[in-house]
């Protein structure tokens, strides 16, 4: 039996994973359109489609590797656009499926800790907000700490999200002690029977010795109540900032560690194809990626659905 809930309700995230990938899918399909107008593939037709998925952002070695098995297939062959868009999702999804990870909560932890990092402006605490929701209509038990002392902004937007949601938060003053804030609220949320505890934290890369002391301090006094906490270090990164993200990745895996990745905005960038570039590079899963500003834009990664949505086809029936 169809369950025709869970149909309109995948439909409705393939439409809304379709607009948000608008601007990459489009680029994408733009340069497949200008290349193949011939029937037979030749090489330089391949040469051109490799620099089209390199400045994809799906990465050079990536891109080699897609256009070398493609001519090896079928060089000197006829071959229609609609073949090469199959071809390359089905390359990209089984590029992505082993980094294509839900993010669980352990009903073994109580609570189960999540620090949240990322540069100012990646969309972190928003993503927090949506996650929140997500576990909060689960039936799991939420509480979010405003760990971002130093931005004002931060605390009174995630205090927005938890009055919206009817999740508790914990905060301090302006500039106060994250890390001692963090301490007493996991204390807190390990007497009050808190499934999921969020941990925002600040994002001043330009001062990275100080933002590398504050998260290795957090750390520290949360391992100073639960030694396996935090269960997961999830990495907050804003799509737009194309190969940027790269970076930001590799300083912060070197300044604390990194479990996992959101990818947020990809709505606002041609270059979604960063993520298979991310992956392969960093060896870590995509937890979810945002496509709006929702609670509903922000999904669990699924490499299928996302490599289809890439090069343009349409969503499979059933």
């Amino acid at each position: 039996m169809i369950d025709t809930n869970a149909t309109l309700e995948k439909n409705g995230w393939w439409s809304r994973l379709k607009q948000g990938l608008r601007k990459s899918s489009d680029k994408l399909n733009d340069g497949l359109k200008t290349l193949f107008i011939r029937k037979k593939l030749d090489i330089e037709t391949i040469e051109e489609l490799e620099e089209l998925l390199i400045l994809s952002d799906i990465g050079v070695e990536t891109a080699a590797k897609f256009t070398s098995k493609l001519a090896k297939e079928k060089l000197d062959k006829d071959v229609t656009i609609e073949e090469v868009k199959q071809f390359l999702a089905t390359q990209i999804e089984t590029e992505l499926t082993p980094y294509a990870v839900p993010l669980t909560i352990s009903k073994q932890h109580c609570p189960h800790v999540i620090l949240v990092i990322g540069v100012n402006g990646s969309g972190k605490t928003t993503t927090i907000g949506k996650l929140g929701k997500l576990w909060r209509d689960q039936g799991l038990k939420v509480e979010f700490v405003a760990g971002d002392t130093f931005r004002a902004a931060a605390v009174e937007q995630l205090q927005v999200w938890a009055t919206r949601l009817g999740i508790p938060i914990a905060t301090t003053q302006a500039g106060g002690d994250a890390a001692g804030l963090v301490y007493n609220a996991l204390e807190s949320a390990k007497k009050n029977g808190c499934d999921v505890l969020i941990i925002d934290t600040a994002g001043r890369l330009h001062n990275k010795a100080g933002l590398m002391d504050e998260l290795k301090k957090i750390v520290r006094v949360l391992k100073k109540l639960d030694a396996h906490t935090p269960h997961d270090v999830l990495l907050v990164l804003d799509a737009t900032t194309g190969q940027n993200a790269h970076l930001q990745t590799q300083t912060f895996k070197e300044m604390i560690g990194v479990t996992g990745l959101v990818l947020t905005k990809l709505d606002g960038t041609a270059k979604g194809g960063v993520i298979v570039s991310l992956t392969k590079k960093h060896n870590l899963p995509v937890h979810a990626i945002g496509v709006g500003e929702s609670a509903e834009d922000l999904r669990p990664f699924t490499a299928k659905d996302f490599a289809n949505t890439l090069v343009g086809l349409e969503l499979e029936e059933g």
